[in-house]
Order: C-alpha cells, then structure tokens, then sequence
C-alpha cells in the first residue's frame, strides 16, 4: 500500500505504484486536465512519473513557478523540433524556460528573419495539432553519442561528455521522431501548448563564452490559452510604450554614450530625480536608527583577498595598480562595511549597530547583457549593513522588512516575498543555518507576511529573503534583500565585548531597499510612464505666457516659486499656447500655469493638471501652498 500525502495533510492510499496524474484524476477530473506536473517529496516530477513509495505531492499548475518552467521547457522542444523540420541542417545547442517564456540557441549559417519566425510558429502549431506524447529515456555516454553523431549534433557531444564526467545521468526526450538531450521535466504531451508566439531573435556566444562561436537565441512565449497569450501581448506592447531607454531620453534624464558603454551619464532632469530619491531615502534610515558612512571605491587586493572576492568574482571586476600594489574598483560595498566596524572597539551594548551606506560599485558586465539602466556597470547600490546579537536577529528582520514595505508602497508597488534556505554547498554549521532559517521565518509569520520558500536557493553564507515587486503593467522585479552573513564577520575577525568580558562575534544582516538605484530608477520611469509624482518629477511647474507681453508678470511668478522651493521653468518661445500645453504634457510636467491678461489684471495664475485637466484660477499663493504640501506628502 502506497500513502500519498496532499497538500491539505489528507492520505490517498493506492495498492500499488501509481502515476502523479492518477493521483491528480482520484481527486478530480478538473484537477487531472489542470495539472502539468508535480513536487513529490520536494523534487519537481512529471505528470507521468510513477510514484512507488509513500510520500508528500504537491500538483502543479501552470500559474506555480515551477509548473511555468516545464511548461516553457517542454515549449523550447517543440521550437526545437519545428526549426529542425524546416532548417535541417540546424545544430541545437540548450535550450531553457527563463523568467519570461523559453529559448534555444541554434547554430544556423542562414540568419532567421521575422518571416522565418511565423513559419516556425506554424510549424510548432502542427506538432502542438499532433498531440505528441513525450517519453523520458537513458543511455549511456557511448549510446548518448552515438544517437547524437547520427543527428549531427556536435554541441550536443560535447555537452554528454560534460555531463559523463560529472556522474550525471544522461537523459533524453522523444516527441515523434524529434529527440533532445535534457534533465526535464517536461509535459506528457504536446496538446497542451494550445498558444505560442516567437518574440526574437538575438546573438549569444555558446556557453556564454566569448571565445566560442557566435549562436542565434530564438525567443518565445507559450500559454494553455489564447486569452492569456494576447494578454501577454498587450502587456509588451505598453512596455514598450513604457520603455525607459525611450523616455529617458525624451525626458532628458539619462544617456549612455559610446565613450562609456555601460556607465550612464544622468543629465539634470535625472540628477534631481536622484537626489530627491536619496533625499526620502535619508529620511526613511535616519528614522530607522541608522548611520550613514561612506567607504572607498578603489581598496587593495589584500580586502578583496579576506572577503573572498579576488579568488570568486574577479573576472567581474576592474583592478588597477597603483605604487606596484594591486587594487580593486569595488564591485559592492560589504567589505568596506566591515572595516568601518572595526575602526573601534565594540561592546554588546553598542547593538544593534545599522550602517547604511550609498555606495557606488562597479561591475564588468558582458557588453551583450547592457540594458539601458537595467543592466549597467557602475550603479549606486542603497547598501546597509546591521551588527547585532543572536537574540536580535528576529526584530531587525522586522524591522528591515517595515522598511522595506514602507518604501514599496510609497511608489505603489505591491510584492511578493521568498525565503531562500541552505544550498547544497554552504559555509558554517548546520545548526546555525537551522536557527537563522527559523528566525526568518517566525519574523515573517509575525509579520503576516505571505511567502514562498526557495528550498537550498539561499547565499552561500546564509539564508535571505527577497522582495520581488510587481509594477502597474504586472511585470516583477527582484530588488530588495535581506541575507543573513554569519562569514564575513568571521572572514574579517570582527569582534565585541560580551556582558561576559570576553570576544565574541557579532551577527550580520546586508540589507537594500532600491538595490541599484539606477535599476530601480529605470523600474519607476516605466512604473510611471514617465508621469513622476509631484514630489519626484524633475519639473513640477511651467509657466506658460500666452505673449510676450506677459514676461514680466512670468518672470515674478518664477521667482515666488522658486524661491518657495518648487523646480519651476519657463517656456518663452513665440509659439501659441496650444503648442505649449501640448509640448508641456508631452513632458509630463505635474503642472502647466497659463499668464495672460486675465491673470495679470486679477494678480491670479490659471492652472492645468497634467492629470485632472483645468482647475481654473486659483491666487499665486494658493498655487505655492498646493504645491508645497504635495511635495512635503510626497504625492
């Protein structure tokens, strides 16, 4: 008798072996046509694996992350399989599901066009109308190879041999007469694929090596229904509405030139969005009991050597030489944390000791992976570092988690929350791991916080927890973190005096809000549209003179508020007024005051909302006092 236990602690028993989606269809029919596959005692299974002893099942839908992923993994074979039948001299390199959708990097001497890409989409539709089942086989590395140099697939070989030397199994995946070499999971048959869409086309060295030969990356999107496929399609032609590459610039509030490929320039408009962004963030920290410090950008070789980074992220980082000395270009903030701890002695009641720190980092990125402020190679990053005891640890995961909340909401993000626990290959005692874990999660359930766990996905210096925040147009973005560090306190010796008398070593959290700001930057320009609240908006007013008969009265009007605090210009081109609105809202200027003669005879300004229209004349000081307020509230 097999025992099989359900997600809401009930048993099924089976009398003998018995498949996952026989087990989903003992439930209900519904349940059976939902499911595309499974966790059984933690590991992620198909429909069709044959479960022989007792254990915990957790179906999976194509809504779980998990469920996505075979889902778009099983959507990268049928691609694969519908290039092949049109190109068949194609060679397959990997094809993964990634975040959104799936890919396979082909070797193909023909460079694909957009027509290429529909009739590859029509072709995967055929094998999807097929309904083909998908069977899961083994064979060793000389069998592997063997099917592989009759499909020609060198990229294929050289994979197997990799493979071969790790001990890993060498499994592979039918469908009709297509075969692949692939872990899986994958679904039980190609029907359920019901739509598709192939996005791109890009370049992509093999193995991501640069010394390797240059592949085509094709991209697509797949879902169980239409609805959800067009859906998905509305949402991607808003982002591109929505693109801050694109506003940036029609904003004027970034660049990135030829002469630094990687490393934005912030032009004025941007610089003040920055520093109005690290304004409210001083403000949120110096509430939340932290210190400021500032920490070098270049440091010597002997840090990074301590903090491990020389020997594990170096091929990430810019060094330099300087008096026959090598140094380094930091490439993140942690290890001048630390040696700002250390510049004095520390005693227990000195905790919790909260340093913040606006650090500037760089980071040697491949030139294939820039994307505009979203993927750079110099960034702000909104570090802190907390030291405290072990009975703290609970209260200032709380604490950074309020934080944290507080700073989403105040840009109208909503979140979702992962624990991540112990990898497989990890520093420290098990024993430590297990009581840092369990202080995440009580600080999370204290705070009625909903999350999912991420099972052996944690640092490997400890475990963390990650704020994924969701925008207007539903796309989510990693920015926040909080990771536990029981290594680097170690790695750096640092130390404090105990109520005992006696050397012991502090807890450490790194913590960040933004995370880049810049990224998080690009994150708010698409958020917003480029229609930035008043109090973040670059220019928040422009005053608009119907002739140049009213300048003097405009100019008046331009020093009150200015000197009120308000980012005011004036637009005092011979164009008529209707241009001027309309190029002001093209800006996405808060507000737009009109001077005209009425204006200049009642000692009042007309004004026009960006968002709520015309809100009629209102007196010069009213106008300040408004503007004033929405700034201080931070709307």
């Amino acid at each position: 008798m097999i025992k099989v236990q359900l997600k809401d602690g009930s048993i099924k028993e089976f009398e003998s072996k018995v498949s996952v989606l026989d087990v989903a269809n003992s439930i209900s029919e519904g349940l059976g046509r939902a499911v595309v596959g499974a966790k059984f005692n933690g590991e992620v299974v198909e429909t069709n694996h044959l479960i022989e002893e007792d254990g915990k099942i957790d179906f999976l839908k194509f809504d779980d992350a998990d469920g996505k992923d075979i889902f778009w993994h099983t959507s990268t074979h049928i691609m694969a399989h519908a290039i092949k039948n049109l190109f068949p001299d194609t060679k397959l390199g990997t094809g993964p599901a990634v975040e959104n959708g799936f890919y396979y990097d082909i070797d193909l001497d023909y460079r694909l066009t957009p027509e290429d890409l529909e009739k590859i989409e029509a072709e995967m539709k055929k094998i999807v109308k097929s309904e083909l089942d998908i069977e899961r086989f083994e064979l060793d590395e000389d069998e592997a190879i063997a099917l592989m140099k009759e499909r020609n697939e060198d990229y294929k070989i050289e994979l197997i041999k990799d493979l071969a030397k790790e001990g890993q199994r060498l499994s592979f995946y039918r469908q009709g007469d297509f075969v692949d070499l692939c872990a899986g999971p994958h679904l039980s048959n190609t029907k359920k694929v019901k739509a598709l869409k192939l996005t791109s086309v890009a370049g992509a060295y093999w193995r991501a090596d640069q010394s390797n030969k240059m592949l085509q990356r094709v991209y697509g999107i797949s879902f169980e229904k239409k609805k959800f496929l067009d859906e998905y399609l509305e949402m991607i032609e808003e982002a591109k509405k929505r693109d801050h590459r694109k506003l940036g610039k029609e904003l004027e509030l970034f660049t990135i030139l030829e002469e630094g490929p990687g490393f934005p320039f912030f032009l004025p408009n941007g610089t003040i969005l920055k520093n109005e962004l690290m304004t409210y963030w001083r403000e949120v920290h110096r509430a939340a009991g932290y210190v400021e410090i500032e920490t070098p950008i270049i440091l010597n070789r002997k840090l990074w050597e301590t903090s491990g980074h020389w020997f594990h992220y170096k091929e990430n980082m810019y060094t330099v030489q300087i008096d026959d000395e090598d140094f380094a270009i930091k490439p993140m903030n942690c290890p001048g944390g630390m040696l700002a701890y250390k510049t004095k002695m520390r005693s227990y009641r000195d905790f919790p000791i909260r340093m913040g720190e606006v650090g500037r980092v760089h980071r040697h990125e491949l030139s294939g992976a820039l994307h505009g402020l979203m993927r750079v190679r110099a960034f702000t990053q909104d570090d802190a570092h907390i030291f405290m005891l072990p009975e703290q640890i609970k209260d200032e995961i709380k604490g950074v988690a309020q934080l944290i909340d507080k700073v989403y909401k105040q840009f109208g993000f909503s979140y979702h929350v992962e624990l991540s626990t112990r990898p497989e290959s990890f520093l420290g005692e098990i024993s430590m791991w297990d009581e840092a874990e369990a202080a995440l999660k009580a600080a999370l359930e204290e705070l009625g916080l909903d999350y999912r766990l991420n099972e052996g996905d944690g640092a490997f210096y400890g475990p963390k927890i990650d704020f994924h925040l969701r925008d207007c147009i539903g796309r989510t973005w990693q920015c926040g973190t909080i990771q536990l560090d029981y290594q680097l306190p170690q790695r750096f010796d640092l130390t404090y005096t105990g109520k005992d008398g006696e050397k012991h070593r502090p807890i450490m959290i790194h913590r960040v809000a933004f995370g880049s700001i810049e990224r998080f930057i690009g994150i708010l320009i698409e958020q917003y549209a480029g229609k930035f609240p008043v109090w973040l908006s670059p220019v928040q007013a422009k005053i608009l003179p119907i002739s140049d008969k009213f300048m003097d009265y405009a100019d008046d009007l331009y020093k009150k508020l200015f000197d009120a605090g308000i980012r005011v210009t004036i637009d005092d081109r011979a164009e008529k007024i209707g241009y001027k609105i309309r190029e002001a809202q093209m800006e996405k200027v808060p507000y737009m005051i009109i001077v005209g003669e009425k204006e200049v005879n009642e000692g009042n300004v007309s004004v026009r909302s960006r968002d709520g229209g015309e809100l009629g004349s209102l007196s010069i000081q009213e106008f300040v006092d408004k503007l004033v307020k929405e700034s201080k509230d931070r709307i």
